[in-house]
């Protein structure tokens, strides 16, 4: 039987039925990862992206077309974690615009909608890379441009888009040799087919069921990993209550009226941060009269997502929690007070014991807990930038796959300036930050990082999960790894020696410091060996040790 036309309560199944397939999948898509390290986090993070949206999704009793849209809009660009999962949320925030307005989705529509993310995540990346997810959505956007007028049967429709999806899918590993070189196929492109696949599988009512509350879980399920390291500096607490909510706008609000709105917020509290995204407002304000700011808020709509926390009784109870501790240490530091706006901020993405304080050491704010396998979301970074009290802030990602979530934070963030350092590991983001000059320009400092991250060539090492080819290289389960800024370095069997393989790759004769990170699965006794090899190695070059304490990469290495 044919289907002409899918109204609210259908696609509302159908969003939800989708993130169901694609939770069921992520494992499979995690294990596509190019390289065999024990952190290809792609079906991961494109389920915790989808998850967030899709908990917003089923909350929504009774569905309407723009409701759906903008949950799915919405909560998508805000749990958007890694590559993979700011891309699905641009697709799914162009996909939203074209369908919010209409009343039922037809093949007109779908086509149209298809062409319309395509476009949006196209443009939210600033150097689109073929044979990757991109490749996969234009694919079924133009096939879904092709048949919009040869049928107007949904179900056919949809079917013969993700037939040619997996074809351009599997062709993925001829555009890029990486991925014919490991036997792969993209992975943020499988996980879009499954996207779709649960989806017509929601419509045809053959879906994977969806429980709220787990999902609920699983979109929360990283958040403490993500979280801020900072002290609870509340000894004076001025005003009480932290209040956040969403402001789903219904009625007039324009620049004006939330300048309007700011004013009132400053008059009965602070740390105040508003931030909008088309018809949706995120609130977040300290006060003693939490319902002034909800019945201000309620002048513009509907609110949801509203939570409010009494500052007064958590800072007790930590006290209580700590008191054992504190009571055999002396007290040196006087409380904190509030502080003027300073004119410069870091936050930084680090994990491992070491590394946070060697970031804080050279004059992080704000520490986000994550990397590998724990890419903080756009809301994480978010959350970030509102603890940080500067007028520019710079965000040092030290992760390639961090980075377009930060550069997606930065464009939702309206009262600082924010400026993503594009650094890729964690050597390169404490270069950037060492060579920070507070005396000059906020852009002249950004080139200046840039510019010197690229003076430094860094490794990691880490172990193999699968068996497969890269760089000439076969790799086995379980072998040691040296991976470099630009492909395979070393591998081997014993840790010790293969870092100093990959060492001999990066080191050349204008070297002059090596530095060494090490991991919380190493002894300082083989640290310690290490750096004894790499003096008596390299004698024209200084090294330097420190203790990281990061997972899963036994050494970070840094030349320069």
């Amino acid at each position: 039987m044919a289907v002409k036309s899918a109204d609210a309560s259908l696609f509302q199944t159908a969003v939800l039925a989708a993130a169901k397939n694609l939770e069921a999948k992520k494992e499979w898509i995690n294990e596509l990862n190019v390289f065999p390290v024990p952190d290809g986090d792609t079906g991961t993070n494109m389920t915790m992206t989808i998850m967030a949206a899709a908990k917003e999704v089923a909350a929504i009793e009774n569905p309407t077309m723009g409701a759906i849209a903008k949950a799915l809009s919405s909560g998508s660009l805000r749990g958007a974690r890694g590559n993979s999962g700011v891309i699905l949320s641009q697709l799914f925030r162009g996909f939203t615009k074209e369908i919010s307005a209409a009343d039922v989705i037809t093949v007109t529509i779908l086509a149209n909608a298809f062409t319309r993310a395509t476009e949006t995540a196209y443009k939210a990346v600033m150097k689109p890379k073929e044979g990757t997810i991109l490749t996969v959505a234009r694919g079924m956007a133009e096939k879904a441009a092709e048949l919009a007028t040869q049928t107007d049967d949904i179900v056919e429709f949809l079917q013969q888009v993700i037939e040619h999806g997996d074809y351009v899918l599997s062709q993925t590993p001829e555009m890029l040799p990486v991925l014919k070189q490991a036997g792969v196929v993209d992975s943020g492109g499988q996980g879009l087919m499954q996207v779709m696949k649960g989806g017509l599988d929601g419509l045809l009512g053959k879906g994977i069921p969806f429980d709220s509350e787990v999902a609920q879980g699983a979109a929360k399920s990283q958040t403490g990993i993500a979280a801020g390291r900072e002290e609870l500096e509340t000894a004076d607490i001025k005003f009480g209550y932290c209040t956040e909510f969403i402001i789903n706008v219904e009625k007039n609000y324009n620049p004006e009226e939330e300048l309007k709105f700011k004013g009132f917020l400053e008059s009965i509290g602070d740390s105040i941060v508003v931030v909008s995204d088309d018809d949706v407002v995120k609130v977040h304000v300290h006060t003693n009269n939490p319902g002034l700011a909800i019945e201000r808020a309620l002048t513009y709509g509907s609110l949801s997502r509203m939570k409010i926390d009494n500052m007064r009784e958590e800072h007790n109870e930590r006290l209580i929690q700590n008191a054992s501790a504190a009571a055999s240490k002396p007290k040196t530091e006087e409380p904190k007070k509030e502080e003027p706006r300073k004119p410069y901020g870091f936050i930084a993405v680090s994990i491992g014991e070491g590394l946070g304080e060697i970031f804080k050491g050279i004059g992080t704010d704000y520490l986000i807990e994550g990397g590998q396998t724990m890419n903080p979301s756009t809301e994480d970074m978010l959350n970030a930038i509102e603890k940080v009290n500067a007028d520019v802030i710079y965000i040092l990602p030290n992760n390639k796959n961090i980075i377009l979530a930060a550069e997606q934070a930065r464009s939702l963030v309206e009262d600082k300036q924010i400026f993503v350092v594009p650094s890729k590991t964690v050597p390169q983001g404490i270069a950037a930050l060492i060579n920070f000059l507070p005396d000059v320009s906020p852009e002249e400092n950004m080139e200046s990082m840039i510019e010197e991250m690229g003076r430094i060539r860094t490794g990691q090492i880490t172990y193999a999960v699968r068996n497969t080819s890269i760089d000439g290289m076969e790799i086995k389960e379980g072998n040691i790894m040296g991976i470099g800024d630009s492909g395979m370095l070393a591998v081997g069997q014993d840790i010790t020696e293969t870092t100093m393989e990959a060492l001999r790759h990066m080191v050349d004769e204008e070297s002059e410091l090596i530095s060494i990170y090490y991991g919380a699965d190493v002894s300082e006794e083989d640290a310690e060996g290490l750096l004894s090899k790499i003096q008596e190695e390299f004698p024209d070059c200084e090294a330097e040790l420190n203790n990281g304490g990061q997972p899963i990469y036994y050494y970070l290495l840094s030349v320069e």
